[in-house]
């Protein structure tokens, strides 16, 4: 089954939440928020905004958490449904993005990228796979 791609052009709600899988995986979780804008006559006016919370592993994840709420990010991945039961027994689901790619929007900003070295990606095993450890 073909996966279902989605490209996120939004601000950060907050600044991304680093933690550690019981194996040691970092992993960011941070939400996106993007705005629709309508045209309203001659002008423009913001529309219904839509959350995206976002999930990102590994190398990337260490990356993502340099960035700070309020920035304008482009994020690129993949959609994902979890499910769960609550303590109460509860079955709830959330809809996720699982992030491949992010980076800094340079539609009002600048950047300057930073390389990292390859030994910055021991935690992949040597390798540059992002991939969740599911």
């Amino acid at each position: 089954m073909p996966d279902t791609t989605i490209t996120i052009a939004g601000n950060l709600t907050d600044g991304p939440e680093l933690r550690f899988t019981p194996s040691g995986a970092p992993v960011a979780n941070f939400t996106v928020a993007v705005t629709l804008r309508v045209k309203d006559g001659d002008g423009w006016r913001d529309g219904d905004t839509s959350f995206f919370r976002c999930a990102a592993w590994r190398t990337l994840a260490e990356h993502v958490a340099e960035l700070a709420k309020g920035d304008r990010v482009l994020v690129y991945g993949t959609l994902r449904q979890r499910s769960w039961q609550t303590d109460d027994g509860e079955r709830r689901s959330a809809v996720e993005v699982q992030v491949e790619d992010v980076g800094p929007s340079l539609k009002w900003a600048t950047a300057k990228p930073q390389r990292t070295s390859k030994a910055a990606h021991a935690t992949d095993g040597g390798q540059f796979n992002d991939d969740p450890p599911f």
